[in-house]
């Protein structure tokens, strides 16, 4: 392969790593544009999980042998049988060395960046060697991925067993091509911190609520195409001004982060349930899926565990849920009036137990009271009003509503 080639190879999965949006992305575009770049039959991206000891596979490409599939749930294997991702870099990176790679063939033997034998004992590569002919392959080449300095994983690519053997130049052109998988690794965890840091909120680690809104107005649609049942709980942390003004600031946080804490556990409890902090001593549960009653279940969980904590004096609890007689829901605003107007009510009435919407009778006070406010109005309008009597979480349900 000419130089040109070489360079426009690289220059394409450089572009390949700025187009992708995930880390499986960057796997897979890093594995198979390098597989084509080196005429290989088969390439894999793997990370060093560091915690597990392990070189976890994240792609697969190519001609994959049996057993092999293109994103594996977990082929990982212990990092210890990997010498040139944990020793090798160590010992001469460290000193200000380059990236460099490794060559395998079937036959036993290996070469390493300095052209002589490869790194680690002659076990651990006698048993490459026979993974190669286990899986139908000829050679590899092996070229771990550096970021800041630490190794991070490796790229693989081989060859057929009657496909020319990787030479130095291919070994050099695979380090080449791992340096620029590890810029793209980099610019995804990049995104990913940003995306982390504009949806968390930054004391209690739930999401926020410009995560709220996203999550709620996908749910809704996904609710008006199939008719998935969304419910909505929120919460409001009672007492939160009172332990700040006699225990400081820093009190009110740790009563924040607690709280916090106990309600992502309750929303544990329902599968993919989001956990949110809405801003000051607001809280919410976004369910999909799960019915009313669980949801219900959850809320009171949370009501019980808010009760017990050292600081503060419970919460308000309010729930709104398609799977209850709440009228037609076409807008997430909705959602949140009803389950804002339960929660109003049940701080209102001092409840101990979530308060939840259109199941208080023929004539729910709860719905009446959310769809007094005028669309488009602020969600807290209601708020102030004279209203009807304090309502609970047990009655029949009420009739449906037209959204407003």
């Amino acid at each position: 392969m000419g130089d040109d080639t070489r360079l426009r190879a690289v220059v394409e999965l450089a572009q390949a790593m700025a187009a992708a949006t995930s880390l499986p992305d960057v796997a897979h575009a890093a594995a198979e544009r390098s597989r084509a770049a080196m005429a290989g039959s088969f390439a894999a991206v793997s990370a060093w999980e560091r915690e597990r000891g392990r070189l976890r596979v994240l792609v697969n490409t190519g001609e994959l042998a049996p057993g092999e599939v293109r994103f594996p749930a977990d082929e990982s294997y212990p990092i210890h049988d990997f010498p040139e991702v944990t020793e090798f870099l160590h010992e001469r990176w460290s000193r200000g060395g380059e990236p460099q790679a490794w060559l395998e063939t079937a036959d036993g033997r290996r070469t390493g960046p300095s052209g002589r034998g490869g790194p680690g004992p002659a076990q651990i590569f006698g048993g490459r060697a026979a993974a190669l002919r286990r899986r139908g392959r000829g050679c590899c080449v092996v070229a771990p991925i550096v970021l800041h300095g630490r190794a991070w994983g490796e790229l693989y690519v081989a060859r057929g067993p009657r496909a020319p053997v990787f030479d130095r130049d291919d070994t050099g052109f695979a380090a080449v091509l791992a340096a620029v998988t590890a810029a793209g690794v980099v610019q995804h965890e990049r995104l990913e911190e940003v995306r982390r840091l504009a949806f968390t909120d930054p004391l209690t680690g739930l999401a926020n609520r410009r995560a709220v809104d996203a999550r709620l107005d996908h749910a809704v649609e996904e609710h008006r195409r199939s008719g998935t049942v969304i419910s909505l709980v929120v919460c409001d942390l009672n007492g939160l001004k009172r332990v700040n003004d006699t225990h400081g600031h820093t009190m009110g946080d740790r009563l924040l982060e607690r709280f916090g804490s106990a309600l992502s556990l309750c929303g544990a409890a329902l599968p993919g349930t989001l956990a949110a902090r809405l801003g000051g001593d607001e809280f919410c549960l976004i369910a999909v899926g799960p019915t009313a009653e669980e949801v219900l279940g959850a809320a009171r969980e949370v009501c019980r565990r808010a009760a017990e904590l050292e600081l503060g004096d419970g919460v308000a609890c309010g729930v709104a849920s398609t799977g209850e007689a709440i009228g037609p829901v076409r807008s997430a605003r909705r959602l949140f009036r009803l389950a804002d107007a339960a929660q109003y009510r049940a701080k209102a009435a001092r409840s101990a137990e979530p308060v939840v919407a259109g199941r208080a009778g023929p004539e729910d006070v709860v719905v009446r009271l959310a769809d007094t406010v005028p669309e488009g109005s602020d969600r807290r309008t209601f708020r102030g009003r004279p209203g009807p009597a304090p309502v609970s979480a047990r009655g029949a349900p009420g009739p449906r509503r037209d959204d407003r």
